[in-house]
């Protein structure tokens, strides 16, 4: 595919990464143009043609900047003028100390403030071929289409590596039983009453919890295709796939009992709890924490149901499945996110093999600065290692082994060791904190020092 591009930076993609990436750039004063397929083409997990839409969870995950790495990649976010996180916080519910947002705003915003800047158009149509020329930022996500998803496989002469990612199901508030469940958060976490009571609990008897593993075992499953594997990512494991790892595995996971005292029966602990949170401003809509799925829509209602609280619970949505896929970018980028055997073509978000949110539009807005760079004719160093930016980049470009590459959300264990700091739980704390501060102070030189020589 040729095309006439001269400077234009053109997106393919209009999810996280894609939208942070057009966002960067255009401030940068470059111009350009965001190639979304939707609604024209559709997916199994979208529901509109909106950017920056979001299909499984609506949480950022934690917003604590100084003991997690999740929390210190919001904060440079932040600090580099991020659409993503402008928008959620604009759009925050209360999740006690997550950051979560009301979704359908959420996205209506990311399209406004993206089609109301001079420097951006947004084009919808499907890309089926690599570009040969120009300058683009590939963001497709894990739902790239069947022909682009071809077309790349094709260049890179390998088998695209992928895995299945499961939804979890959303209920009507209105519908829950509250002679059963309570709102808590757990130990209470948060600065507000809303940040306390962010999550409603619907608790288990030993006796419940146990007829609930069983019918979820025997539930009917979603089949696969012939080929496919399901290689799931183990932070979005569907709720049975855990199961069956063990009849303990849950009460250890998303339906662990602690931090919780419920006010229908303080004296007795639970021995399970189900969590749910609001996925609306409203306060109308709650989403199972943790309870992604392949259950056949008939067997969730059923199995559902047998959740105290939930046994009379109408569902808003239920869980899903889709194929969710990656390429190898250890093998196949270089540390400015550049295709090696086409380096006029970068790739941002969920398909580089960052998971989640949060991590998809960090690659996208580190893609973004650094394609508007190169198109100024002032390129600029990649995030520095020490970052959270950095160390995911550092991850997926050459520091992971490619042989078992593997999606990957941001961590400190991706962190270069702080020298003096003991190793540990015990030394956790300090540990983490030293991590934070380096980063900041190293992610706050880095933007000035592009920032002075680029007017972003």
């Amino acid at each position: 595919m040729t095309q006439n591009t001269s400077n234009t930076l053109h997106i393919v993609g209009g999810g996280m990464a894609g939208s942070e990436a057009a966002w960067q750039a255009a401030n940068m004063g470059v111009q350009v143009v965001i190639h979304e397929m939707r609604p024209k083409v559709a997916t199994f997990a979208h529901q509109t043609g909106n950017l920056g839409e979001m299909v499984c969870s609506n949480s950022f995950r934690s917003d604590d900047d100084e003991q997690n790495a999740v929390g210190l990649l919001h904060w440079e976010m932040r600090a580099a003028n991020g659409l993503i996180m402008q928008t959620a916080d604009k759009h925050r519910l209360p999740a006690g100390g997550a950051l979560a947002v009301d979704r359908d705003p959420f996205a209506e915003s990311v399209t406004a403030a993206l089609k109301s800047h001079p420097n951006v158009t947004v084009d919808y149509g499907e890309i089926t071929e690599l570009p040969s020329d120009g300058h683009w930022i590939i963001a497709t996500g894990p739902l790239t289409s069947a022909g682009l998803g071809a077309a790349i496989q094709a260049e890179t002469g390998a088998d695209s590596l992928a895995f299945f990612d499961a939804i979890a199901p959303i209920v009507y508030t209105e519908s829950v039983n509250m002679d059963v469940a309570w709102f808590q958060s757990r130990y209470d976490k948060g600065e507000t009453e809303a940040e306390q009571k962010a999550y409603l609990n619907c608790p288990m008897t030993e006796a419940q919890y146990e007829a609930f593993i069983v019918a979820l075992l025997a539930a009917d499953k979603t089949e696969f295709h012939e080929g496919e594997t399901a290689g799931y990512f183990d932070g979005c494991l569907p709720i049975e796939v855990m199961a069956e790892r063990g009849r303990e595995t849950l009460r250890f996971g998303p339906m662990k009992p602690v931090g919780l005292t419920n006010p229908h029966d303080p004296d007795n602990r639970p021995h399970a709890v189900v969590q749910l949170r609001h996925d609306n401003s409203l306060g109308t809509l709650m989403n199972i924490v943790g309870f992604q799925t392949k259950m056949k829509y008939g067997a969730q209602t059923e199995v559902f149901k047998m959740i105290p609280g939930l046994e009379n619970a109408s569902f808003a949505r239920l869980g899903g499945i889709h194929r969710n896929t990656f390429i190898n970018s250890p093998t196949l980028l270089d540390n400015q996110m550049r295709m090696k055997a086409k380096p006029h073509i970068r790739f941002a978000g969920q398909i580089t093999g960052v998971e989640g949110y949060v991590e998809s539009a960090a690659m996208g807005l580190l893609a973004g600065r650094l394609a508007a760079a190169e198109i100024l004719g002032q390129p600029m160093e990649t995030a520095p290692l020490n970052t959270a930016m950095g160390a995911l980049v550092h991850h997926i470009t050459g520091g992971a082994e490619a042989k078992t590459f593997q999606p990957m959300n941001v961590n400190f264990g991706l962190f270069q060791p702080v020298d003096g700091l003991k190793g540990g739980r015990r030394g956790r704390k300090d540990r983490y904190k030293a991590y934070t501060d380096r980063a900041k102070a190293d992610w706050t030189a880095w933007l000035a020092t592009n920032e002075s020589s680029i007017k972003v």
